[in-house]
């Protein structure tokens, strides 16, 4: 499987909102650092796997939908739409955030990752 491949198949399942799936991605020693509008936030192995388990208290599905992907080398980037559904309202379909984000891969996982949101 290709990085690009990869990255599309870690997006497409739902590991955003599951932190077994996330842990299987993601490198031991990886970093994000995140430009939000709430600033910069940089977080590690454990902080990604809670932020999974914190969005998976909030709403029973994710769904994105990738607008841009691009590969060179180890790094992918990678531009989506992040759409959730609520416990309150399962139904409907909401839009969380748009995403860009640049990931390195390393042993097949992710690694280092940078990544802009704007929420909507």
């Amino acid at each position: 499987m290709s990085i690009k491949e990869f990255v599309q198949k870690f997006y497409k399942s739902d590991a955003l909102i599951d932190s077994e799936i996330m842990k299987t991605y993601l490198h031991p020693d990886v970093k994000l650092e995140w430009n939000s509008t709430k600033g910069l936030i940089e977080m590690d192995h454990d902080s990604m796997l809670e932020m999974a388990n914190e969005l998976s208290r909030a709403y029973v599905r994710s769904k994105v939908r990738i607008s841009h992907i691009l590969a060179e080398d180890d790094l992918v980037s990678i531009r989506y739409s992040h759409f959730v559904k609520t416990i309150e309202n399962p139904r409907e379909e909401m839009l969380l955030a748009h995403f860009t984000t640049i990931w390195q891969i390393k042993d097949d996982k992710f690694y280092r990752g940078y990544q802009m949101s704007q929420f909507s």
